[in-house]
């Protein structure tokens, strides 16, 4: 029971885880946005994209425009259905407040059933430079399920690079399946990504940015997004970068008290197993005939659905991650990557050294019994490979930490490196610095090392103090990230050589702080990737 009640703290801490044309913008506003109207544009902001006019804000470093609607309201009779282009409008739309953030549960904030959020915002260097500017789409992570994008201008004023932070359908209303919606149905989350993708395509060089020199990045879930992305045959085209943060997650075996498997080395669930799982939600909320259910289903109220999807662990939630759908994921990104199903894109690729997403283990017990249950036949082998007695204090801790950042994150991305690296350019990179502040989801109390996303804290402190040694690998990543997105590789001036991994040359750019950054070919080694992992993730020890 003590360890049950572990359990359940941890899971609720990861998830508790992620002039004329203003006064005429006021009532297209409050038509295309709900809530309060949006405060004046500056002047000289005016856009006019292929839906209709917009305008924004005019600050000292960038310019911004916020809550532009890319994609028609998902409601009603659209709810469950891929996006539509949005209604086009006239009167310009003051776009000069924050966007909604889609329907999710509460935890990492109060929680919202509002589905009316399908809107970016783009982000413009104010002293703008020659152009066309380079363009990083940002896909937020939370699971699928949760949070939304964050301000990304310190990428456009330190890399001189276009930022779009795009909100899409998140958990039951972005990944539901069921036969009454039709073949190739769930998915509606990456669809969503990949119409904002297409607004970019259609509308960014209006901003000053280049429709060919795009890249997609994300931590976490937006890190498997662009694992998604890059091998789905209707994203193609649409980018031409991709950087992967953290988005080996899952537990290796299917284990996982967290999230529903989802990351770029999950075998995902077929369209067949999420119908079936699609059926058991309809019933729940008392849509159980097939007949019926397409309409009873989108006519129930947001907050029943998110009531009864809760946070998708349970086997009447319902499918709150991506699927093999046939169309937007024709497989699981690990078996694309595998096969060579990949589109024509470059990728920087990676994780951190000691990232978790399950329960921690407190006492020796504890240890023995999170290691049963996540390895099952294989625990004797995998106590013997980590034993208790080659760890510091607190042991337990610390053993069972490195045990699942190993099987769950370094040890898959390495063999992604060496798949992908195959079919198209790959930088790798592992983060190593084990000092960056704690997030809002860790126990500031434990050595956390290079814990889960912590890079992104880096990229985008958001006020977070910094000491000096942080400090300097805060401006290298912004360096490497915008450098790569300029160019297509992260070796720039003010960080150091970073080469592509390839089978004869496997090098992984391991991130220190303090300028201690290096290539190492060490890694698999150093987490007993090659003679163990592998071995085991095939049933093979």
């Amino acid at each position: 029971m003590r360890l049950d009640r572990k359990v359940a703290a941890a899971v609720a801490a990861v998830v508790v885880l992620l002039t004329p044309m203003a006064g005429s913008a006021s009532m297209a506003s409050d038509l295309v946005r709900g809530g309060p109207p949006a405060p004046a544009c500056s002047p000289n902001t005016k856009v006019v994209t292929d839906d209709g006019p917009v305008c924004g804000v005019a600050g000292a470093d960038v310019k911004s425009w916020q809550g532009i609607r890319y994609a028609a309201p998902p409601t009603g009779a659209l709810r469950w259905k891929p996006p539509r282009r949005p209604a086009p409008w006239t009167e310009t739309f003051a776009a000069t407040k924050e966007g909604t953030q889609c329907a999710q549960p509460a935890g990492a904030g109060p929680g919202s059933d509002d589905e009316d959020c399908l809107n970016l915002t783009v982000r413009v260097p104010a002293k703008a430079g020659p152009g066309p500017f380079a363009v990083m789409v940002q896909i937020h992570g939370g699971g699928f399920l949760l949070w939304k994008p964050q301000d990304a201008s310190r990428l456009v004023t330190a890399g001189q690079v276009i930022s779009v932070e795009v909100n899409y359908r998140l958990g039951i209303f972005g990944f539901l399946a069921h036969e009454a919606f039709g073949e190739h149905a769930g998915n509606y989350g990456l669809q969503d990504q990949q119409a904002a993708l297409r607004w970019v395509q259609r509308n960014i060089s209006r901003f000053g940015g280049d429709p060919h020199n795009v890249t997609i990045y994300g931590a976490s879930a937006g890190g498997s997004s662009v694992c998604a992305h890059t091998v789905s045959p209707t994203s193609a085209g649409l980018f031409q970068r991709g950087i992967s943060q953290s988005g080996e997650y899952n537990s290796l075996l299917g284990v996982d008290t967290v999230w529903q498997p989802q990351d770029c080395k999950a075998k995902l669930p077929t369209e067949e197993q999420a119908q079936r799982t699609g059926a058991r939600f309809a019933a729940a909320v008392g849509c159980g005939t097939a007949a019926e259910a397409a309409a009873c289903l989108r006519s129930t109220s947001a907050a029943t659905l998110l009531k009864q999807a809760d946070h998708g662990r349970g086997p009447d939630n319902g499918t709150i991650a991506p699927i093999v759908n046939g169309t937007t994921l024709p497989m699981s990104p690990g078996e694309a990557f595998a096969t060579g199903h990949v589109n024509d894109v470059s990728l920087m690729h990676g994780v951190d050294r000691d990232e978790t997403q399950l329960p921690s283990a407190s006492t020796p017990a504890d240890y023995e019994t999170l290691v049963r249950q996540q390895y099952g036949k294989h625990a004797p082998a995998v106590r013997k490979t980590y034993p208790l007695k080659r760890f510091p204090a607190p042991a337990p801790f610390l053993a069972f930490r490195t045990i699942v950042a190993d099987s769950n994150s370094v040890c898959p991305s390495v063999l992604n490196n060496e798949r992908l690296a195959r079919h198209i350019p790959v930088y790798a990179y592992q983060m190593d610095d084990t000092d960056v502040p704690p997030q809002f989801f860790l126990d500031p109390t434990k050595p956390n090392g290079a814990y889960h996303i912590a890079e992104w804290l880096l990229l985008l402190p958001e006020g977070v103090k910094l000491n000096p040694n942080q400090q300097v690998l805060s401006e290298q990543l912004v360096s490497q990230w915008t450098g790569f997105a300029r160019t297509g590789d992260p070796t720039v001036d003010g960080t150091p050589l970073w080469e592509p991994y390839t089978e004869d040359n496997p090098v992984i750019m391991s991130l220190q702080a303090a300028g201690d950054s290096q290539l190492t070919t060490e890694i698999p080694r150093q987490h007993h990737c090659d003679e163990f992992w592998e071995q085991l993730s095939a049933g093979t020890p």
